[in-house]
């Protein structure tokens, strides 16, 4: 009885991320398979932050996009693709979420050495790390700064966190739609990592 439930489950929050195949990946199905409390939560959690109300779904889908690149999550990178592009995301702003998350991935490393070595010739030294992309971005620029604020907490960067969220706010953006954003990559990592 608790296999069949929690099966079901399983595959409602596949679905709640837009992967409509039943085949469960294996970690999932790990816990489909057993009584574990935590695969409800999982699915409240998913439901819930793609829900909040500070982001459109387009955004809230789109910050998906970004965490199953940033994941290497193919499956989920294409159910979140497919939902955002229900909500009306053009091509140009699917890649751009992608091409932000690549962007940040150097970004991240950079910068991450430079605070943690701490020395004044890598901090005085330009990084010669081409951003055309921020200068005008399809996305505009709160949202693309608020990905970027979203990957960067994924990855870890505490210049680049505290650099994007400064950013976001000087835009006007509320500390509530700040803070969902971030629990939204960060629940969504925790479905990542059960593919």
């Amino acid at each position: 009885m608790f296999a069949t439930t929690n099966n079901d489950t399983a595959i409602q929050l596949l679905q709640t991320v837009g992967i409509t195949d039943t085949q469960l990946p294996v970690n999932l199905q790990t816990l489909a398979t057993t009584d574990v409390r935590y695969l409800k939560d999982l699915k409240l959690n998913v439901t819930n932050s793609l829900g909040a109300a500070t982001l459109s779904k387009k955004e809230a889908y789109l910050i998906g996009v970004a965490v199953a690149v940033n994941e290497k999550q193919a499956a989920l990178q294409a159910g979140f693709e497919k939902l955002s592009q229900q909500e009306g995301a053009t091509d140009k702003e699917i890649a751009e979420a992608i091409s932000c998350t690549s962007l940040m991935n150097a970004n991240n490393v950079f910068y991450r050495f430079r605070h943690f070595v701490n020395k004044e010739f890598y901090s005085s030294t330009p990084a010669g790390i081409r951003m055309s992309i921020m200068a005008s971005p399809v996305l505009g620029k709160e949202f693309f700064e608020l990905l970027s604020l979203v990957i960067s907490a994924l990855n870890g960067c505490e210049m680049c966190v505290t650099s994007h969220e400064e950013a976001v706010l000087k835009h006007g953006t509320e500390q509530q739609r700040v803070l969902d954003a971030v629990r939204l990559g960060a629940v969504l990592r925790s479905l990542a990592v059960l593919f």
